[in-house]
């Protein structure tokens, strides 16, 4: 009987940390998340921030506006790309013009369910995350919940097409992929965020000519997308839509609340960022996504071409690549507002467990995780909860530079060269 019961314990133990049972415990996991949300939405109550502007902006739509600086809502005027208007206005028709706010809840739910299972895929697929983590990346956050079935943001409509387009591109999709890659573009501008690192992909697997079209059908659904609103008014739409030097309100920002608000206003200050932002990129781009001997500027040539034939892209390389990317951009956004945790909530486990972990590592990744937790939490934001937040990030970020550093080369000795024996006559 002992050796039974240390047996089923050794059995619990592993489905816990052997990361072949991921997807046995994302299975009860999807089904205790659906339980989870349908109780949040009974019981805890709904909060309107956004909806009703969502809803203003596309009725505009709906009544033949196309021109983009027209459409506006309560909270001010549309500053999200096309692919949101027609998105939620598929919502606005399916809600009853907006007014049934329990049915867009549901949906929502199942946006969160659908969110769900497309990271338990990619993760299924990366084996890199012990199982036990996924505990603290579903039932654990109250704020992903809020996001999605209490605050009906754009954000968790544009991460799960994100999502989508990540698990095609581990498909060798990429053509699908960039075009729904591009679809979330689409809908919020954050996605950019992966872009760095998606370039860097094609340009690995494909080289300069061969990431010409994959870019070509990104550009190209924007522009379709895009079509009713450029033809009415082309520079309305473009500087609403994309407007990289948006303004953001001081009282909501999570990140930046030990700054005094006019250095967080400052142009300079925002410059600096993006100055941190390009050179974060810059060394993860040469000294770890790019792990040849050749020049990072062999990536230009075609594939075939190279000095050393390039391996295939593997899973963690192209998950690795594009979470990175994305956390980068996080570090040094201008402004982080709570609906953004969902930008990289879901890349959070693979980040800090895709390095070698010791046992005693472990707990220490867990505390990280319920810190930033504890900081998105945290409302309003108070100087401590932002500076914990960019220590966490930092912690993150080292944990990534020098646990994915090249291993040195192994020190072959040279075999020693005994002297010549000295002739007779030398003698």
């Amino acid at each position: 009987m002992a050796a039974l019961l240390r047996r089923a314990w050794r059995g619990r133990r592993e489905a816990l940390l052997e990361p072949r049972y991921t997807p046995l415990v994302a299975a009860c996991l999807c089904l205790a998340e659906g339980g989870v949300n349908l109780w949040v939405i009974r019981r805890v109550p709904y909060t309107e921030i956004d909806w009703q502007a969502y809803m203003a902006e596309v009725e505009g739509f709906a009544n033949g506006t196309r021109d983009y600086t027209q459409l506006r809502g309560d909270t001010g005027p549309l500053v999200y790309p096309a692919g949101f208007v027609y998105i939620f206005l598929g919502l606005y028709y399916a809600t009853g013009r907006g007014a049934d706010v329990r049915l867009a809840q549901y949906i929502f739910a199942g946006l969160y369910l659908l969110n769900l299972l497309l990271v338990f895929r990619i993760y299924c697929r990366t084996n890199k995350v012990p199982p036990y983590v996924f505990f603290f990346m579903c039932c654990a956050s109250y704020r992903i919940h809020s996001i999605f079935v209490l605050r009906l943001f754009n954000d968790p409509v544009a991460m799960a097409i994100l999502f989508l387009a990540v698990n095609l591109f581990l498909e060798e999709r990429w053509s699908w992929g960039c075009l729904l890659f591009s679809l979330a573009v689409s809908v919020k501008m954050n996605i950019l965020l992966f872009a760095p690192g998606l370039l860097f992909l094609l340009l690995k697997r494909f080289g300069l000519l061969g990431c010409i079209p994959k870019l070509c059908i990104c550009a190209l659904l924007q522009v379709l997308l895009g079509l009713p609103f450029l033809l009415a008014n082309p520079v309305g739409y473009l500087s609403r839509s994309f407007d990289l030097g948006r303004q953001f309100q001081f009282k909501w920002t999570v990140n930046w609340r030990f700054l005094p608000e006019e250095v967080f206003q400052s142009r300079v200050f925002h410059a600096l960022l993006l100055l941190a932002h390009l050179a974060g990129l810059g060394l993860f781009a040469l000294h770890r996504w790019h792990r040849s001997s050749e020049s990072i500027l062999s990536l230009l040539k075609d594939p075939a071409d190279r000095k050393q034939p390039s391996p295939p892209l593997s899973v963690n390389k192209i998950v690795f690549v594009l979470f990175s990317s994305n956390f980068l951009g996080v570090c040094c956004s201008r402004s982080l507002h709570y609906q953004f945790y969902v930008w990289y909530f879901h890349t959070l486990p693979y980040l800090l467990w895709c390095t070698p972990t010791a046992k005693l590592a472990h707990m220490p990744k867990v505390l990280l995780l319920g810190v930033i937790e504890l900081c998105w939490n945290t409302y309003p934001s108070t100087v401590c909860s932002s500076l914990s937040l960019h220590i966490c990030h930092g912690l993150v970020l080292l944990q990534l530079w020098y646990g994915t550093a090249p291993l040195p080369a192994p020190h072959v000795p040279q075999p020693s060269k005994k002297p010549a024996p000295l002739s007779k006559k030398a003698r």
